[in-house]
């Protein structure tokens, strides 16, 4: 099989520069014909559902390549060959035995639109993932990832992410640069919550989160403009919590100051407003501020955790029997909650 796939390809690289397009599926190759490199205008390589354990040195002469599928063989890494291919905009590598990314692998591929990576054995991924500034489309499920690079969530053009069925206990708080991102899928993995910044994704139109660890979203979820949205298998807060007695906490002197300086700075303050430019560390306090969901004023520490249930918006598509959202939220102190609406309990403390 393999000497017939030479063959063709000796007999292909006749037409020269007018040879666009090879397709050698399912040949049995044992490894990748030599005879590639007389073939430099090429510009879609099939070579998926083959033996092939790594890739010939001779496909970096391939620089008009845009398509390359190399899903269903036998590869380890991304090879390093990857980065000469230059006009690279497709690369299907599903279907391997990849568990890294060789060095420089990412370095070529600027003009990379789509990557499918699924069903190999990558536990990690390297930084470089961040220069491939044109992806638009990045598949990595059913593999063994823990976790994700924050370098991976400034691909400023991505719009579709997939990363099912994998290890993933967390999602970086990065994940809100991703401006364009439109379908997030996070299906069998072991998150257990969902960074407050997922809520920046203005143009995020399908999440799925089905059969992780989430009980609670985090405040202002329900303001995403999902389509379809689905959490099967997520251990939700279905119920109301258990409110627990709570004591009136009495509240640091650290505390007082940071939420009498936000409440001046609500009201423009000017005088502090200037002043505020000489203490980077108390705009850094500043920064972390939250808000209650009672009294709606700004503080830092919150004198209890609760859970709001609020309706899914009518305009998302939703999983079956999802007839709350609880969404992570705070009181200040004990004034506030004994003075919460019906739909506002405390998380019961162990």
């Amino acid at each position: 099989m393999w000497i017939m796939a030479e063959r063709l390809l000796i007999k292909a690289s006749y037409g020269g520069k007018n040879t666009k397009i090879i397709t050698l599926n399912g040949k049995k190759m044992k490894k990748m014909p030599s005879a590639l490199e007389r073939l430099p205008g090429l510009k879609t390589l099939d070579l998926r559902n083959n033996l092939i354990p790594k890739v010939c040195p001779e496909i970096s002469s391939l620089t008009q390549l845009t398509a390359l599928n190399l899903g269903n063989n036998l590869l380890e890494e991304v090879p390093e060959e990857m980065k000469y291919l230059t006009s690279l905009t497709k690369l299907h590598l599903f279907g391997n035995r990849i568990c890294r990314f060789a060095p420089g692998a990412c370095d070529g591929l600027q003009n990379l639109i789509l990557l499918n990576l699924n069903k190999n054995q990558l536990t990690w991924l390297p930084q470089e993932v961040g220069r491939l500034k044109c992806l638009r489309y990045l598949s990595i499920s059913h593999n063994q990832l823990t976790s994700i690079p924050r370098e991976l969530c400034f691909l400023e053009n991505l719009s579709e992410l997939q990363l099912n069925y994998n290890k993933l206990t967390c999602i970086p708080g990065e994940i809100g640069s991703l401006k364009k991102l439109q379908k997030l899928f996070l299906v069998r993995n072991n998150i257990e919550t969902l960074p407050e910044e997922i809520c920046e994704l203005k143009k995020l139109r399908i999440l799925d989160i089905a059969g992780n660890l989430i009980q609670i979203f985090p405040p202002g979820f329900q303001d995403l403009q999902l389509r379809e949205f689905y959490c099967e298998g997520n251990p939700l807060f279905v119920n109301q919590p258990i409110i627990t007695a709570y004591k009136d906490a009495v509240l640091s002197l650290q505390e007082i100051t940071l939420r009498f300086i936000m409440r001046q700075l609500e009201e423009k303050n000017l005088l502090l407003m200037h002043a505020l430019q000489w203490y980077p560390e108390v705009r850094n306090k500043i920064s972390q501020e939250k808000v209650c969901a009672v009294c709606e004023k700004p503080f830092i520490t919150p004198w209890l955790e609760c859970v709001q249930f609020v309706p899914p918006p009518k305009n998302w598509k939703i999983s079956r029997n999802l007839q709350w959202v609880p969404l992570q939220t705070f009181t200040c102190c004990h004034k506030c909650f004994i003075h919460r609406d019906c739909n506002l309990f405390a998380i019961a403390q162990e």
